[in-house]
């Protein structure tokens, strides 16, 4: 058995047609969409992940604009910048981009967010939609692994689901679509005491953990759907020049593709999905507010 490879790519390109349609109707409306993105201090994953909204942005045509913080700024600071943001009219989206410095939590800040301004769906209230069942914003990575699952055309229904990893922006809300959909869902943790015995019975297997290589080809029940969340940089054998050589892999081994259904790249499977789910929740914030203004 060789895995059915899910190009992130195809449905990320389906997921922006969609937005885009939807942006020119707020366009008519007299809308235009403005997303803010806040980094504090310096991390290589997070530039990466900027660049790529940025450009996405420009291209479907949201303004977009990033705030780059030193990485000592206090976190009273932060707060009182995304009050200020919350209060500019001309502001319809806000994303803080992960991860923070260690003195910084990350929740409270999420907390003060205006919620129809939190395109990545981190604030309590729209995480409390979403756990009852009626989603307004969904985190963004979440709702792109679940819709990489819905796009092979399995029947969710009565599957088994594993998911390993169990963030606040992955696999708590990806538990939640999960059981929205009637499958039986199990996360794993740092924790979990027997790994590959949960992993070998997933129908449905998750991996979100930020371990290279972390599911062997023997974790892997054959025929199953398994998404690679991770993003990892490796260095491998050095180039000609001596320089070593990084590589971006994910937490998934590349055995697993002889025994898995479907399988997602890394890069080139979640991640593309992500950056368009994020334009898709910019423009339903824009239009959230839209409606709470008229």
């Amino acid at each position: 058995m060789t895995a059915v490879i899910l190009s992130g790519r195809e449905l990320a390109q389906k997921i922006r047609e969609e937005a885009k349609k939807e942006l020119e109707e707020l366009y008519q409306q007299g809308v235009h969409p403005y997303l803010v993105s806040i980094q504090v201090g310096m991390h290589l994953s997070s530039e990466l992940y900027i660049q790529k909204q940025k450009k996405s942005c420009q291209k479907l045509g949201i303004r977009y604009a990033t705030y780059h913080l030193d990485e000592n700024t206090p976190s009273e600071y932060l707060e009182w910048e995304v009050k200020s943001l919350n209060e500019n009219p001309n502001v319809t989206g806000i994303i803080l981009q992960m991860p923070f410095p260690s003195h910084i939590d990350p929740r409270p800040i999420y907390s003060i967010m205006d919620p129809k301004k939190d395109v990545e769906g981190m604030h309590p209230e729209n995480l409390g939609c979403l756990t009852l069942g009626r989603p307004t914003i969904v985190p963004c990575t979440a709702m792109a692994v679940f819709e990489l699952i819905k796009s092979t055309g399995v029947p969710l229904e009565g599957k088994e689901a594993v998911i390993v990893g169990h963030s606040e922006i992955v696999g708590k809300p990806l538990s939640l679509l999960l059981l929205s959909s009637l499958v039986t869902t199990t996360t794993c943790h740092i924790a979990t005491k027997d790994l590959a015995e949960h992993t070998r019975k997933a129908d449905i297997l998750v991996v979100a953990a930020g371990v290279p290589g972390l599911i062997q080809k023997d974790m892997v029940k054959p025929g199953a759907i398994v998404i690679d969340v991770g993003i990892n940089l490796i260095e491998v054998t050095p180039d000609s020049s001596g320089q070593p050589v990084r590589k971006t892999v994910g937490d998934i081994a590349p055995d697993v593709a002889e025994v898995a259904g479907y399988l997602t790249p890394v890069p080139g499977g979640v991640g593309p999905v992500t950056v368009s789910m994020l334009l898709r929740n910019t423009v339903h914030a824009a239009r959230l507010q839209a409606i709470n203004q008229g």
